[in-house]
């Protein structure tokens, strides 16, 4: 089993190196805590012999951040557990259009059809384009590595415009 630990008198770029089967693996441990870690990056550690996809994602003031995923992982978990704001009001039970990203069209093709029940949520979407989608519903696969999804500027959550009135 790997443990994370800081050494105690080690300057700041000191590495900690541990032996993982036949792998060594380098831990920066004086500079970024194991609470610190991103779940992305700490899961991909775990397994590393995994295939790993990259997606890009457009934030909405402009700026692109570049996370990895898993297969099975959706766009929405993807991005709460790298710090994006993509909000995912119903938790991914398809009872809202929070998660609304736009794809590029050559992705968006490689998909299946969206579900009635997902059109009818993109139907309430701000923004919404011909490959819109919802990032809850969106899994990742070997077949998606490397795209580029943009987050629209804003979204509409009913929720929260009822609780306002």
């Amino acid at each position: 089993m790997l443990t994370l630990s800081k050494p105690s008198s080690d300057p700041p770029h000191q590495r900690n190196e541990e032996i993982e089967g036949r792998r060594r693996v380098n831990i920066i441990t004086s500079v970024v805590g194991p609470s610190q870690l991103y779940a992305d990056q700490f899961l991909l550690f775990l397994y590393p012999h995994q295939p790993r996809y990259a997606v890009t994602y457009i934030l909405q003031d402009g700026s692109k951040k570049t996370v990895y995923a898993k297969d099975g992982w959706n766009l929405l978990d993807l991005a709460h557990s790298n710090n994006i704001d993509l909000e995912g009001a119903c938790e991914a039970s398809l009872a809202c259009s929070t998660c609304h990203v736009i794809m590029e069209r050559p992705f968006y093709d490689k998909l299946a059809e969206p579900t009635d029940e997902e059109n009818d949520m993109l139907d309430l979407a701000f923004g919404l384009t011909e490959t819109s989608r919802l990032g809850c519903q969106v899994e990742m696969c070997k077949e998606l590595d490397g795209m580029t999804i943009r987050i629209p500027s804003a979204s509409r959550n009913i929720k929260n415009e009822n609780m306002k009135k």
